[in-house]
C-alpha cells in the first residue's frame, strides 16, 4: 500500500475519466434547478409563482480544494466513518475481510481481519462502532480489540441476506440496508429491504420489494431517510412518522447517467449539515439540495462507492474508490 497525502488531483477526475456529454447532463439538470429556484415553491403545488429571493434559489456546491489520493493498494474500499475523538477515518476492505484506521498523520493500522466481510461503518455520537457485515449480521465492534458482537442477526428466525449500510437516529435506534451482494443462494430473506434496530434490540422490516437497497442517510432533523438504490437512477425518501415507522417511498432525485446508460444506481450516501445530500454514482459524487435539485458533481479518478466527511472542521469528504481512499475539502461542514 502506497500513501499519498499531498498528491494533488484535479477535482475532476483525470482527463477523460468522466464523459463531456454526461458533465454537459449534469450541468443542463443544474442550470433548470438553478432556473426552476427562481419561482416559489408554491408553483409546485398549485399556488402561484412567485420571484423568489436570492437565498431561495439552489447554488452551486464545489470544492474548495483539490482531490487528494489519500492511500491505495487495497482490494476494494468501503464504509468511510469519521471517528470525532480520536481524529481516524474508518474504512472497509471487503474482499480483504478488514477494516482500517487512517490516522490525521496519514499512518494505517488494521482495526481487525476478521471483519466478516463488513461494509458500511457507523460510529455514533456516544462512540459506538457499528458495522454491516455482509456474512449476515449488524454488529457492535470493541474500540480496543477490533473483537465484534452481533447485534441483529436475523429476521422472523432467519439470517439477513447481506447488510450493506446503515445509519443511526437520534433515538439510539439503526435504520439499514440488506440487499443481496455477498448474500448465500436461496436467499435467507425472501425480499431485500430496509430494516430497524431500535435501541432494545428489536427488529422491524421497514421496506420491502426494493431492488438493491445500498446507502442509507437521515436528513437532520430525522424526519426523511434517504434510500439509495443500485439499480434504479432514481433515488428514494420515506417520511419518518416515529422510529422505525415510514411513509410510502416517493422519488428524492434522478440522478445523471454515464454515456449510453439510463437506469445506472447509487452506492453510498452522506448528507452535510444545511441537509444537502451527496450520493456516489457511475460519475463521481453527485450534490442534490434538500428538496432533491442537483448542485454539483464531483469526479474522482475511480469509481466511488461510499463518501463520509471529517476532518477538523467536518468540511474534509472522505471518499472510498475501488482500490484508493480519496478526500477533498468542501464547502459546508458534514452532519455530525
Amino acid at each position: 500500500m502506497r500513501c499519498f497525502i499531498t498528491q494533488h488531483l484535479n477535482a475532476s477526475g483525470p482527463q477523460g475519466s468522466v464523459p463531456q456529454s454526461s458533465v454537459r447532463q449534469l450541468s443542463r439538470m443544474l442550470a433548470a434547478s438553478l432556473l426552476a429556484g427562481s419561482l416559489v415553491a408554491g408553483s409546485l403545488v398549485g399556488g402561484p409563482a412567485m420571484r423568489a429571493t436570492a437565498q431561495d434559489a439552489p447554488s452551486s456546491i464545489q470544492p474548495t480544494g483539490k482531490v487528494e489520493l489519500v492511500q491505495d493498494g487495497f482490494e476494494f474500499t468501503e464504509g468511510p466513518a469519521w471517528d470525532e475523538v480520536n481524529k481516524t477515518l474508518y474504512f472497509s476492505d471487503i474482499p480483504a475481510n478488514k477494516i482500517h484506521r487512517l490516522a490525521a498523520d496519514g499512518s494505517l493500522t488494521t482495526f481487525t481481519d476478521q471483519s466478516n466481510h463488513n461494509n458500511g461503518i457507523l460510529i455514533t455520537t456516544d462512540g459506538r462502532i457499528l458495522g454491516c457485515q455482509m456474512d449476515g449480521q449488524v454488529a457492535i465492534y470493541d474500540a480496543k480489540t477490533g473483537s465484534s458482537t452481533t447485534v441483529a442477526g436475523t429476521y422472523e428466525g432467519k439470517r439477513f441476506n447481506a447488510p450493506n449500510d446503515l445509519v443511526a437516529d437520534s433515538e439510539g435506534g439503526i435504520y439499514f440496508t440488506d440487499p443481496l451482494f455477498r448474500a448465500p443462494q436461496p436467499l435467507p430473506q425472501d425480499v431485500q429491504a430496509c430494516y430497524y434496530v431500535s435501541r432494545d434490540g428489536d427488529v422491524r422490516r421497514v421496506t420491502e420489494g426494493l431492488p438493491a437497497p445500498n446507502g442509507i442517510g437521515l436528513s437532520p432533523d430525522g424526519k426523511h431517510l434517504y434510500v439509495c438504490p443500485s439499480q434504479q437512477a432514481e433515488m428514494l425518501v420515506y417520511d419518518v412518522s416515529q422510529p422505525g415507522r415510514l411513509s410510502e417511498p416517493k422519488t428524492f432525485c434522478t440522478l445523471a447517467q454515464p454515456d449510453g446508460k439510463t437506469n445506472t444506481g447509487a452506492d453510498g450516501i452522506t448528507l452535510d449539515e444545511k441537509g444537502n445530500v451527496y450520493i456516489t454514482s457511475n460519475l463521481g459524487v453527485q450534490i442534490f439540495s434538500p428538496a432533491g435539485e442537483p448542485l454539483g458533481l464531483v469526479s474522482f479518478p475511480q469509481q466511488p462507492a461510499n463518501v463520509c466527511f471529517g476532518g477538523p472542521e467536518w468540511k474534509t469528504m472522505y471518499v472510498t474508490a475501488r482500490t484508493a481512499v480519496y478526500r477533498v475539502e468542501m464547502p459546508i461542514a458534514g452532519l455530525h
